[in-house]
């Protein structure tokens, strides 16, 4: 049985418990799985695996909190999982966790990319199919195939959890380690060879794209206080609705600061972003920043409390008496 055919098979042994199941089905065309809520047999015969799962179904578990609902996670997505059961927004006798190993998921604009520079036209996919080193997407006619590690998403490069770290339901063998590559943090290292005034005119080029959409905000697991942000709020009154830089690059910084600790770096505010800005590389640094300071990564241990989320007399790495 594959490991899809056993993750349905679970899911539905499960679903008459639970108000419903969130995965992963075909979307709206060859190159697009979109989330999938699993509320009877038909729908779980829709369930998708593979490497177009893009998005983390753990956006969605705040939203049911105090309902019994299943999630079925790729081990990026489970560390999203652990950091909301950490933090006590969602609760563990309410969440049923399926899961399988992963061999990544893709960055869609690179596949288009590579479709582009081979002549062939996105809009005219008409299958893809991976076996976990290859994609290979048809459109118009024309199979282009593509090296996984070409076209997979920059999280994957850096990967280190391919298997889920919680789980009630692992199907299938587990996903074999993978060995991160260089460039999976390529962005970091670029803005740490800046100057500080290069650095700064690089955040003003791109907030300068900035719609004020809120995507990034909206995408991510752990921005759970969306209806009483900041970036919309008068009581405190901390940004304005002023369509400047100085104003989008502001919001930019507080979110991360926000999520310092409890980033995940599922990369999804990158993702859903429409204008392509680099915002994951804030999140990252200040994570980098949290890890050398508390030896802390979000997502790991359910038992863990964020370190600035709790209050030592004393920190370890930190000497406040110079000593």
């Amino acid at each position: 049985m594959s490991r899809l055919e056993e993750l349905k098979t679970r899911i539905r042994e499960a679903l008459p418990g639970l108000e419903c199941v969130i995965g992963w089905q075909k979307g709206y065309d060859a190159l697009h799985n979109t989330p999938l809520f699993m509320r009877s047999d038909a729908d779980v015969d829709k369930l998708e695996w593979g490497a177009l799962n893009v998005h983390n179904p753990a956006v969605y578990l705040p939203t049911m909190a105090g309902k019994k609902v299943g999630v079925v996670v790729k081990g990026c997505d489970s560390r999203s999982v652990v950091e909301l059961l950490q933090e006590k927004l969602i609760d563990r006798d309410n969440v049923v966790i399926f899961a399988a190993g992963c061999e990544g998921v893709v960055d869609l604009s690179k596949v288009k990319a590579r479709l582009a520079a081979a002549g062939a036209s996105a809009g005219n996919a008409q299958t893809v199919t991976t076996d976990g080193k290859t994609v290979s997407v048809t459109a118009g006619g024309k199979t282009v195939a593509m090296p996984m590690a070409e076209v997979c998403a920059d999280k994957c490069l850096r990967c280190q959890f391919p298997n889920a770290v919680l789980a009630d339901a692992f199907v299938g063998a587990p996903a074999p380690q993978p060995v991160p590559s260089p460039s999976g943090n390529a962005d970091l290292d670029a803005l740490d060879a800046m100057s500080v005034d290069d650095r700064m005119a690089f955040w003003r080029y791109h907030m300068d794209r900035c719609i004020r959409c809120y995507a990034c905000r909206n995408a991510c697991p752990m921005c759970v206080c969306r209806d009483h942000c900041i970036a919309q709020s008068r009581e405190p009154h901390w940004l304005s609705q002023e369509d400047s830089v100085t104003e989008k690059l502001m919001f930019q910084v507080v979110h991360a600061m926000h999520l310092a600790g409890r980033c995940t770096e599922c990369g999804e505010c990158q993702r859903a972003c429409p204008m392509d800005i680099p915002v994951l590389a804030l999140k990252k640094h200040l994570n980098r920043t949290i890890h050398d300071l508390f030896n802390y990564q979000a997502g790991v241990d359910v038992a863990a409390i964020p370190p600035l989320l709790q209050f030592k007399l004393e920190e370890d790495n930190i000497k406040e008496r110079g000593w």
